[in-house]
């Protein structure tokens, strides 16, 4: 599909089709050859309503390719007695040999710290690459569990057939769940990579010789046209929500007649993230039968 001004449109669903249906095929070998379908574990501590909204997408994704998952709610308003019983959850799950992959839903409520998760997780269980070792792994180059929306991101690249060997690449956003994996993903691809930020001055000098473009950062049309450079693939990883519409980080409108090909919000990245984590699932999953069987119960 292409849009006016020659920008192609890269659009996750059917790319996502594409990979709920080989997970599919996965997980009934998997079923097959153990007797049982991988299990995802999601948990999440307190109601939020957007997160649900996200939860209740991977449950239904997971029903549709044969996955048997659990959604585990973590209660109460007391942060001390939330972070202890996320504590017992997390470890209990990564002892149940009925579950291959955990993940849990973020934000953490307010007086609850990463290393709450990091220090009771299994980090073979740890599919969307929050633990240290796997964040180490990305870092050192070698294959471990990477976050899935900066997994995203990088599919999204790749299937957009540009060049990354080579390319000049901007990465804006450093978090550990996007900006930063992707940056380390890109280099390892053959990148020459610049990560950008906050604090960074002149950011337009930094996207204007760019031919790759990555935006997660959650500001509304940070990125306009003018501050590309023509032909650059522009993957925009932003969800913001601006008079009662979903909005990314780049100004669509002005982007799409500079860039060559540029993914939509909502749209693009989106819809891939949910698929991908399922093939985190079923490579836990494989991975746990082959070096801690274990860990797989066996029926």
């Amino acid at each position: 599909m292409t849009v006016q001004a020659g920008a192609r449109l890269l659009e996750g669903a059917p790319i996502a089709d594409e990979i709920r249906a080989k997970v599919a095929l996965d997980v009934a070998a998997f079923a097959r050859t153990h007797g049982h379908p991988p299990g995802l574990a999601v948990v999440v501590c307190g109601r939020n309503a957007p997160s649900m909204v996200y939860l209740e997408r991977i449950l239904k994704a997971c029903a549709s390719v044969g996955i048997e998952s659990r959604l585990v709610h973590v209660e109460g308003d007391d942060p001390a007695a939330q972070a202890a019983d996320l504590t017992v959850a997390l470890h209990r799950l990564s002892d149940d040999r009925t579950v291959s992959g955990i993940i849990v839903q973020m934000p953490l409520p307010a007086g609850i710290g990463l290393k709450v998760v990091i220090d009771a997780i299994d980090p073979l269980k740890d599919i969307d690459g929050i633990h240290p070792l796997n964040a180490g792994l990305l870092r050192l180059g070698f294959e471990g569990f990477v976050p899935a929306t900066a997994h995203a991101a990088l599919e999204m690249l790749e299937r957009s057939g540009a060049p990354i060997v080579g390319a000049e690449a901007v990465v804006i956003g450093r978090s550990p769940v996007v900006g930063m994996p992707v940056a380390f993903m890109l280099a390892k691809g053959g990148a020459t990579v610049t990560v950008c930020h906050s604090r960074t001055r002149d950011l337009a000098a930094h996207t204007r010789r760019a031919d790759i473009v990555v935006v997660a950062v959650g500001h509304p049309g940070l990125v306009t046209g003018a501050m590309l450079k023509p032909g650059a693939v522009v993957i925009d990883v932003g969800i913001n929500l601006v008079d009662g519409h979903i909005v990314g980080d780049v100004d669509f409108a002005s982007a799409r007649e500079v860039a060559s090909a540029i993914t939509p919000v909502p749209g693009g990245v989106g819809p891939l993230t949910g698929a991908l984590l399922l093939t985190h699932l079923v490579r836990a999953a494989q991975r746990q039968a082959a070096e801690r069987p274990e860990l797989v119960a066996e029926t």
